[in-house]
């Protein structure tokens, strides 16, 4: 079981459908809560419905929560899975900018043209109506006035011109004319076997109406009237006659034929109404008419249910079905894939004939027809131009929509080129972070991406050059290293001192190896030798020569000495002293006869520009007398009590520059207490703002401080030269050697 638990929950992760944070862990045990819940719910309604119950809102208050939590959770995690890339970023943000705003315009548009297309249908109906009344308004005025001019003159009235207008014109076959003379009908000759089917109009003579008052003043009455559940188009003209007013009414039933006529050119109407046919519809009297009472309806498209009226809000709504009274016409027939159909419902005004109240909410119309139709009548100004209106349109809308189109593929095309580069360098990112300084990004255009890539290109360049120069710099730090320590060695690290004379020697080189040399080698029991010099250059180069010296001076001078007795043998010429000297313990070179056998060595094994300067002595330390021969290096000082000073100049040039050259030597005695005193150029030459550190300076130190240790002498002089420094590199190697004689 436990593995498992480990082997889903790993399946988990990798999907990322583990939940991880606070608010997933939340949403899970809510949902937890909801289901315990839910189940304790089921449970207890087995026993008692009312303990279950009350579980209800719990359980669905935490399902509530659970789900919004879950919701969240959902939407992050598509998130992070859809919008990680880059280019789904900009897809999404290109289709909020360019496509959803695009796409609401058109809804909206569609929108408002079903609109507006529903509305010009429904009053296309209602004008043709308006238009029906007028005309008989027209005929009806006339007819009174006739009618009033026979009254007048005392004669029977009749109204002849209705009669040649009934044989000349159909539609007034359907209409009905009545007059009445105060409230006492006036019998038409032409109309004298008709039987009136509809009564006189009582509201008229009621002072508080609004059409009363309307038709005293002389305007007109011309409405959609309902009288026993019937709507006719009705007209009423009056004319005031002395003490009464004669009134003259054309009547026309609102039925299928009336309607039909309208609906040939425009498509399907019907007409819906709950008005019973034998009791008059409930007027709406302007007091409810402004009660604010709430009055919307619905219907399907199908038709079968008809209309639900819906009166009022919350619980004063009610509702009501309007059924179909008829239905004339039929939907037309599509042009096109864009000439859909448009159903459209508005509510007629009618007026109650008996207390002359207006009704607005029972009556229906709805109207089904398509845009061609509805062109025809907008554009019937234009005749057959209206086509090519049409047309135009169409072809203005096909047009942006290519716009449209155009503007995506080429955003998407943008899209593209900017993530793949993206995509590039994340790639190239890859190869960095594992250490593949050698990958290159494909460049194939000229934009900032493009020199986003050389830059990348470049930048990985320098990094693996840098790299490689890293590791060849390792590789000599590792090598200087390793030849530090074997200069280390080189350097005397134990010294047997003489009974007579104290030495001590420092070497600190200004790069990782130096080349600067000293020595102290023990000839015999009494004999000690003192060798001194400085390389050209710095380096490698520098303390490879050091150590080509170093061995040869030990090599000449104790082991391996070639018995020479001639100073042709090393190079000397006459006069420059003794080769090999005569000792009681052993032959011996000298000092001289061993720089010219250093000399023609280097000259022979190394290049021109390579050479040395070396100081070398030999201490009796039976006699306390110093043999030395200097080659090119600074002067040794021997410093006396009292303060004087020696300087040991005997010599020759550099060794190593020029061939066959001799070396002079010469000898001093020390005294006890006096205080040898040899140094490079490293020591003397440093400068700052005032200048060099100089001879003078050193020999004042070693002077003051003579009757310290020779350790803490050197130590004095080396921390003198690194104040005089300061901040700066040290410019050469430092090499101090000291001895003093006992």
């Amino acid at each position: 079981m436990r593995r498992f638990y480990q082997e889903l929950r790993l399946r988990l992760i990798k999907a990322g459908l583990w939940p991880e944070g606070r608010l997933a862990w939340l949403a899970c045990y809510l949902a937890g809560m909801a289901a315990v819940l839910f189940a304790l719910q089921q449970l207890l309604e087995m026993f008692a419905r009312s303990w279950g119950e009350h579980l209800g809102g719990w359980v669905g208050f935490l399902t509530l929560v659970a789900g919004v939590l879950f919701f969240v959770l959902a939407f992050r995690w598509v998130k992070r899975r859809i919008l990680w890339r880059l280019r789904n970023r900009l897809i999404v943000t290109y289709v909020f900018i360019g496509v959803i705003p695009v796409v609401l315009l058109v809804a909206m548009a569609g929108f408002s043209l079903f609109l507006f297309g529903g509305q010009f249908a429904s009053y296309v109906v209602i004008s043709e109506l308006n238009t029906q009344l007028r005309s008989a308004e027209a005929v009806n005025a006339a007819i009174c006035n006739e009618l009033a001019a026979g009254l007048t003159r005392g004669n029977t009235p009749t109204a002849e011109s209705l009669s040649g207008l009934k044989k000349r014109d159909r539609a007034w076959g359907h209409r009905q004319v009545q007059a009445w003379q105060g409230a006492k009908a006036v019998s038409l000759s032409s109309e004298a076997s008709a039987v009136s089917s509809f009564s006189y109009p009582a509201f008229i003579d009621k002072k508080d109406n609004d059409y009363a008052r309307a038709l005293l003043q002389g305007k007109p009455f011309h409405e959609i009237v309902s009288d026993h559940g019937k709507l006719y188009l009705r007209v009423v003209s009056v004319l005031p006659m002395g003490a009464t007013s004669l009134t003259v009414v054309t009547s026309e039933p609102l039925d299928q034929a009336l309607v039909g006529k309208i609906a040939e050119d425009l498509g399907e109407i019907t007409l819906y109404t709950d008005v019973a046919p034998d009791e008059p519809a409930g007027p709406i009297t302007p007091a409810a008419a402004d009660s604010g009472v709430k009055t919307s309806f619905s219907y399907n498209a199908k038709n079968e249910q008809g209309v639900v009226i819906t009166h009022g809000s919350g619980d004063q709504r009610s509702s009501e079905v309007l059924s179909s009274t008829f239905t004339v016409g039929t939907s037309p027939q599509p042009t096109s894939f864009m000439d859909q159909e448009i159903p459209f419902v508005t509510p007629l005004q009618a007026v109650d004939w008996g207390s002359g109240a207006t009704i607005g909410r029972d009556i229906l119309l709805k109207v089904r027809t398509r845009p061609s139709k509805l062109y025809g009548h907008l554009f019937a100004a234009l005749g057959e131009f209206a086509g090519y209106v049409v047309d135009a349109l169409i072809v203005v809308a096909v047009f942006f929509a290519i716009i449209e189109l155009i503007a995506l593929i080429i955003g998407t095309r943008m899209t593209r080129t900017v993530t793949a580069a993206v995509a590039q360098l994340h790639e190239a990112t890859k190869h960095v972070d594992r250490g593949d300084f050698s990958h290159r990004i494909p460049v194939k255009s000229s934009d900032q991406l493009a020199d986003l890539a050389h830059s990348f290109n470049s930048m990985t360049a320098s990094i693996e050059k840098l790299i490689l120069e890293q590791k060849e710099k390792q590789r000599l730090e590792n090598e200087l290293a390793i030849a530090q320590e074997v200069q280390a060695q080189l350097f005397p690290r134990q010294v047997s001192e003489l009974e007579s004379l104290e030495v001590h020697g420092f070497c600190r080189p200004a790069r990782t190896v130096s080349g600067d040399y000293y020595d102290f080698l023990t000839a015999s029991s009494h004999k000690l030798i003192l060798a001194v010099g400085d390389i050209s250059g710095k380096g490698i180069s520098a303390a490879l020569l050091m150590a080509t010296i170093h061995s040869a001076v030990r090599a000449y001078s104790v082991e391996n000495l070639p018995q020479m007795r001639e100073p042709v043998a090393v190079g000397a010429v006459a006069g420059a002293g003794r080769v090999l000297a005569a000792w009681p313990e052993g032959v011996e070179v000298s000092p001289g006869a061993l720089l010219s056998l250093l000399n023609h060595q280097l000259y022979e094994s190394t290049p021109p520009e390579k050479y040395a300067t070396l100081f070398l002595g030999v201490y009796d330390g039976r006699s306390h007398r110093l043999t030395y021969s200097n080659g090119g290096h600074l002067p040794p000082i021997l410093i006396a009590t009292d303060g004087s000073i020696r300087r040991l100049e005997a010599g020759g040039t550099v060794v190593g520059l020029f061939d066959h050259m001799s070396y002079a030597e010469g000898a001093v005695e020390m005294h006890p207490g006096e205080i040898f005193l040899a140094y490079s150029d490293g020591v003397t030459e440093p400068e700052n703002d005032f200048g060099e550190f100089g001879e003078q300076r050193l020999i004042n130190l070693v002077r003051d401080n003579r009757e310290l240790p020779l350790p803490e002498i050197s130590q004095i002089v080396t921390l003198a030269v690194d104040n005089w420094i300061g901040d700066n590199e040290q410019p050469d190697d430092v090499t101090l050697v000291l001895a003093r004689a006992r």
